[in-house]
């Protein structure tokens, strides 16, 4: 008898063994997972990418240059995870120039880096889930954006192709120091076109987390992107784009 449980013991144990197998089979997949999007560390190390989220008109005077006015709510748009162009620190990117657009524009912007996730944050709690910032470009199809609008159409066209979110390396929070008073500035080929200070954001980084939580869920390894100031305009093959963010970064670009 007590061979007999044991024998079935076994046939069970088989049994599952070949169901897990099936199962395990069946999950795999059928073409090559694409590898995952990420951004160096400074001072070592990668932060994966799970989304980028972007912030519209969130300062003042590129609003007004945009042709809108007033502090209206926020508003969201999203770039694939594999949109970033990493650069690492030191280094020059080079971005090919995009297709189908005559009116490539730059955008630069303060990055910050989630590592702690939520739904709902208050904006007293959300500095607490910034993992980090960079330095990062908007790149956008001004052309092809504007002829959307029109058309009351998606931005996506426009905002999220590929390699349009060229990308320094991220820096810890506790490394950076981000106040109303630190500077974000954009030269072209060493002549400033953008500059102003975070402080000058319509939204803040933390109502920007609470606003953008009521709507997503965050993860670890999300990616804002929170707002241009004024002087964005457009750029060509050969150009070379620095941006820096006083206490966080610099990013070199080159358009090719």
């Amino acid at each position: 008898m007590h061979g007999i449980i044991v024998a079935r013991a076994a046939a069970s144990a088989a049994a599952n063994r070949t169901v897990v197998a099936r199962e395990s089979t069946s999950m795999s997949h059928v073409i090559a997972a694409a590898p995952g999007a990420i951004v160096p560390v400074a001072g070592g190390g990668t932060f994966p990418v799970r989304r980028i989220y972007c912030v519209g008109r969130n300062y003042v005077e590129h609003a007004k240059e945009m042709g809108f006015t007033g502090r209206e709510p926020p508003f969201f748009f999203m770039k694939p995870a594999d949109a970033v162009l990493p650069v690492a620190e030191g280094e020059v990117g080079r971005m090919p120039y995009p297709g189908l657009t005559k009116d490539l524009h730059h955008e630069v912007e303060l990055v910050a880096a989630i590592g702690t996730g939520g739904k709902a944050i208050a904006a007293a709690d959300a500095m607490g889930h910034v993992w980090g910032y960079a330095v990062g470009l908007d790149m956008t199809r001004r052309d092809l954006q504007g002829e959307a609008k029109k058309l009351g159409r998606p931005w996506e066209i426009g905002k999220s192709f590929d390699r349009s979110a060229p990308i320094g390396p991220i820096r810890r929070a506790a490394e950076c120091k981000v106040g109303a008073d630190t500077r974000i500035v954009l030269e072209v080929n060493g002549a400033v076109r953008q500059q102003s200070t975070i402080g000058k954001l319509i939204w803040s980084i933390a109502e920007i987390i609470e606003h953008l939580s009521a709507a997503w869920e965050l993860q670890p390894g999300d990616l804002i992107f929170t707002g241009t100031p004024e002087g964005v305009a457009a750029v060509g093959r050969g150009d070379l784009l620095k941006a820096e963010v006083a206490g966080v970064g610099s990013l070199q670009v080159t358009l090719v």
